[in-house]
């Protein structure tokens, strides 16, 4: 199956979504879902299916389309059927021909002789003119055989104008035999367009993340060409290219720096506030700001492989899809604008029938035509979703589909990897215990002068451990390493040997080595899989919110304690030397017992665990069959972002379901009043577009969560 993104222009309501999806979903192989908040379709599709065959699809419906450009430099537009920069001058043009009309309509006293044809020629070009985006969606629509909201906005404002207009041509109103309409038309375009442009707007804002993220991509890189520097263009970028960045300068791609030292600011990607150390061997993400120092890096990934570009993506994927409870929500709006139709008809016969005046009665179903309009809850969920995702990208949480946001509901567990999730998943010296009367600190710059020379992990944790405590490592002559053993060599003209210590020296769960001097012994030197500074944080936060964290691991039941006791979780809740095929296996009998549960991990051997798991949370640092396997990945190395994204989706969750009761009981209580005459059609323009931007912005509300 391939995929095809594309970017849609003319929609206006849930409606309009519904109607292109059904369009698209109608071709043979197809599976296409539309996001009227962000205006796309995502859409997979059979190689039978082209790319004009979907743009076909769409237009056939009466919307426009074309294939969305991932580069991150295609349109930022949320438009309707007009740009919504046209938006502006038809509102300020339109509000300031509506005031008058309102006065002279609403204030008896300034009404003059003649004033009706004045309030009909300032009415005209506000409902034709500002009114245009609704009026030509509508026909496009009509064309097609179908009606959205701005079929209901159309018909309510021009049947307010046609009734307002023949009572002045004829006589009527100016003889008191007919009631004008002209302030509801006027002034229900102006509020209709002032709530379209206030959406378009925030739309806008709630977009803004994804945006940056793209953003924060180098546009081009200095390359080392034969000695020489050369500016070129990012995409012309080949790995293994020799990439100068400078201070101040963003880093052009994932690499590994060969050459200088410096600090890198990643908080736009990561969420990280301070800028982490690096030098040569260390790899660094492009979009990395360097703070100071020249640096050479070598690009290992580019293009569309870098960490920036799949952020990127994953984030535009989750921002696209839909969340179920979108669905009830859609399949509502598509059937709404007919209904709404009909009750409008309903009410105008039901008020003659009953003996109502044919003012009483138009008034009533012109206020059912207006009020109603579905706008509000067709953006209930998108822009939720829209605000949630691209918060979640700032904190270095990204969502990969709407529907986890349901799924975190109810995570009473969470299992936690060990290595490289709760710790380093790189050994480091605990502690140095000497022999009575001889000095730790020359015990470890012995054995680090002999393990200078090998290149196994502990022997890498002893020589870092004691560069960190500023000790001088003397050189080492006839260094030998035996793998059964350990290793040996001449220091300073004593034979040191480093090697693994006695059995009955290791039962707490730490690797533990001997060193000797010239067959004496000098000191024991304990190692530890270093458990991750904000892991214990991490837990606690866990806990505080009624989640019970798990620890999970293949090591043996001493390390795990050890580990387990040090970040904070009970001995009860450790499941130690498991094989990596049966991580999966402890998922399973956790969800059997009745537990919702979410999996953190970062290696290839957690990946079935991962998408066993209610929830899958790998992290980023980890291999990219975690990242594939999980539902949201962790940016950074820092296991208090999985609260982070259990609160987030959580509260992401509970903002959609306050912006669907708005829209549903808005339209629920609104439509009843209006048909009974107790809603002013000029009052139900201004609540209808009100209700939209309400949720909007309570949706923009997100994007203070921290």
């Amino acid at each position: 199956m391939a995929t095809t993104d594309l970017q849609l222009t003319g929609m206006s309501c849930a409606s309009c979504a519904a109607r292109i999806e059904r369009g698209l979903n109608d071709l043979d192989g197809v599976q296409a879902t539309v996001n009227f908040a962000v205006e796309r379709a995502h859409v997979e599709h059979g190689p039978q299916v082209s790319e004009h065959d979907l743009i076909h699809a769409v237009e056939s419906t009466g919307y426009h389309a074309s294939v969305l450009d991932h580069s991150g430099h295609g349109d930022d537009h949320m438009n309707h059927d007009v740009p919504s920069e046209q938006l502006r001058p038809r509102l300020i043009g339109s509000a300031v021909l509506a005031v008058p009309v309102v006065a002279l309509s609403m204030v008896m006293a300034w009404q003059f002789s003649g004033w009706l044809w004045v309030v009909l020629a300032l009415t005209t070009p506000i409902v034709f003119w500002g009114g245009y985006p609704f009026h030509k969606a509508a026909l496009n629509s009509a064309r097609h055989g179908a009606s959205t909201m701005d079929t209901l906005v159309s018909l309510g404002t021009l049947a307010a104008y046609l009734w307002s207009l023949y009572a002045v041509v004829t006589g009527a109103a100016a003889h008191g035999h007919g009631h004008v309409y002209f302030e509801v038309a006027a002034a229900v375009t102006v509020f209709l367009l002032a709530g379209r442009y206030a959406e378009a707007k925030a739309k806008r804002s709630a977009g803004a993340a994804l945006q940056a993220l793209l953003s924060l991509g180098a546009k081009d890189a200095t390359v080392l060409c034969d000695a020489a520097e050369v500016r070129i263009p990012v995409q012309d970028l080949h790995v293994g290219d020799v990439i100068v960045v400078r201070p101040g300068e963003r880093v052009a791609t994932d690499g590994v720096i060969l050459d200088g030292a410096s600090a890198l600011d990643t908080s736009a990607m990561t969420g990280e506030s301070v800028p982490a150390d690096v030098g040569p061997g260390d790899e660094v993400l492009g979009g990395a700001v360097n703070t100071f120092g020249r640096i050479l890096v070598s690009a290992k990934r580019v293009g569309g492989d870098t960490q920036l570009a799949r952020m990127a993506r994953m984030v535009s994927d989750a921002q696209s899809g839909k969340a179920s409870i979108q669905r009830l929500a859609d399949r509502v709006s598509a059937i709404f604008v007919p209904v709404v139709l009909a009750i409008a008809a309903v009410t105008l016969g039901a008020w003659l029938v009953a003996g109502g005046s044919a003012t009483a009665a138009f008034t009533a179903a012109v206020a059912v035509l207006i009020i109603a309009c579905p706008c509000a809850l067709g953006l209930a969920t998108p822009t939720a979703i829209l605000v949630g995702t691209g918060r979640g990208a700032q904190l270095g949480v990204l969502i990969k589909d709407p529907q986890v946001l349901e799924t975190v509901t109810g995570i009473d567990a969470v299992v936690l990897d060990k290595t490289g999730t709760v710790t380093t998943g790189s050994m480091a010296v605990a502690a140095v215990e000497s022999e009575a009367g001889v000095d730790a600190d020359a015990v470890l710059a012995q054995a680090a002068a002999v393990e200078s020379a090998s290149e196994h992990p502990v022997a890498a944790a002893i020589v870092a451990a004691a560069r960190e405590r500023g000790l001088t490592v003397p050189a080492v002559r006839d260094f030998a390493n035996d793998p059964g053993t350990g290793v040996s060599g001449v220091v300073d003209g004593v034979r040191v040997q480093v090697s693994r210590a006695a059995e009955q020296l290791v039962d707490d769960g730490r690797t533990s080595v001997e060193v000797r001097a010239d067959g004496s012994r000098r000191g024991v030197i304990r190692l530890v899989d270093a458990v991750k500074p904000t892991s214990a944080e991490a837990i606690a936060e866990l806990k505080a919110m009624g989640i019970t964290p798990i620890l999970l691991t293949g090591d043996n039941a001493a390390v795990a304690a050890r580990v387990a006791a040090e970040v904070g979780i009970a001995a009860e809740n450790v499941i130690a030397g498991v094989l990596p095929s049966e991580k999966a296996d402890a998922i399973t009998r956790l969800q059997a017992q009745g537990h919702k549960v979410a999996m953190v991990g970062d290696g290839v051997n957690d990946s079935v665990a991962l998408a066993t798991a209610d929830v899958g949370m790998a992290m980023g640092t980890g291999t990219d069959a975690a990242i594939e396997a999980g539902d949201v990945t962790l940016v950074r190395g820092d296991l208090r972002t999985v609260p982070t994204a259990l609160r987030l989706s959580s509260r992401t969750l509970r903002i959609i379901k306050q912006n669907l009761f708005w829209a549903f009981g808005y339209n629920v209580a609104a439509i009843p009043l209006a048909a009974l005459g107790l809603l002013n059609p000029m009052i139900a323009g201004a609540a209808m577009a009100f209700s939209s931007v309400l949720v909007v912005t309570n949706s923009l509300r997100l994007k203070r969560f921290s």
